[in-house]
């Protein structure tokens, strides 16, 4: 009903000879090579280009001494993440090093090349962010079996709690344990979804208030722009640094 109303209000403000302002239509996924199951979208497309631009960011980059700047962004990533792998996986980090680098490049380069204009924010869509989401939740949930079997089950319910309050404290435990790919999914899409949206807005405000009156709103633009960059930035890392700290729950379970 609401995208109803919304495609005549904008279909009204079309026949007026009005400018229309859509914040939604950058979301639209279309069909760039029709091969039925395997049809590759804009969405698609921005995958693999974040895909190439992260591997050809770790395999390009030179190896000097005194580092270039390609080299250093190449550098900082990797430190970035290795870091974090060892101040909450500790003795374990090693061995998901990897995964955890390619989580946090992929979802930081969809993020960063989402801004550019005229691209598409592959992160901006929930089933992208559940995919990822439930691939970090499932994963996490097999290591945690493999590695305490049945005694991961005790995550589920903490030692010291008392007697009369434990069936409470378990409930909430599994609902939260259960609601961790939601809350990760939905996190990362609602702030690429929302920036974007009001990128676009702000964008039509310039646009519609002209050279004379539409300085204001780019300026704002300018600063919102940043803003966003950072926030790219940033959910790319709290998304690799919750899946770390999943990870420390599945191998640690008493701690």
């Amino acid at each position: 009903m609401a995208t109803s109303t919304t495609e005549t209000a904008g279909e009204a403000a079309a026949a007026h000879g009005e400018k229309v302002i859509d914040p939604i239509h950058q979301f639209e996924i279309h069909k760039l090579i029709d091969l039925g199951p395997f049809s590759l979208t804009n969405s698609g497309l921005w995958a693999i280009i974040a895909v190439i631009c992260i591997v050809a960011l770790f395999m390009l980059a030179p190896r000097n001494l005194i580092p270039t700047r390609f080299q250093s962004v190449a550098e900082s990533i990797y430190e970035l993440v290795d870091n974090m792998t060892k101040e909450v996986l500790h003795e374990n980090a090693k061995p998901y090093f990897p995964f955890v680098l390619t989580l946090f490049t992929f979802i930081l380069f969809c993020n960063v090349l989402g801004l550019v204009p005229y691209s598409f924010t592959v992160t901006s869509h929930i089933i992208v962010t559940l995919a990822l989401a439930l691939v970090v939740f499932i994963g996490a949930t097999i290591i945690g079996f493999w590695r305490n079997g049945l005694g991961y089950l005790k995550l589920f319910s903490p030692s010291g709690v008392p007697i009369l309050l434990l069936p409470l404290v378990v409930l909430i435990e599994i609902v939260s344990y259960f609601i961790r790919p939601m809350s990760l999914s939905i996190r990362l899409f609602a702030n690429m979804m929302a920036g974007h949206m009001m990128l676009k807005v702000m964008a039509g405000f310039v646009v519609m208030l002209g050279i004379t009156a539409g300085w204001l709103p780019l300026a704002a633009m300018v600063g919102l722009y940043g803003l966003e960059l950072l926030v790219a930035a940033l959910q790319a890392y709290v998304f690799a640094l919750l899946t770390c700290m999943y990870l420390s729950d599945a191998m640690h379970v008493d701690h």
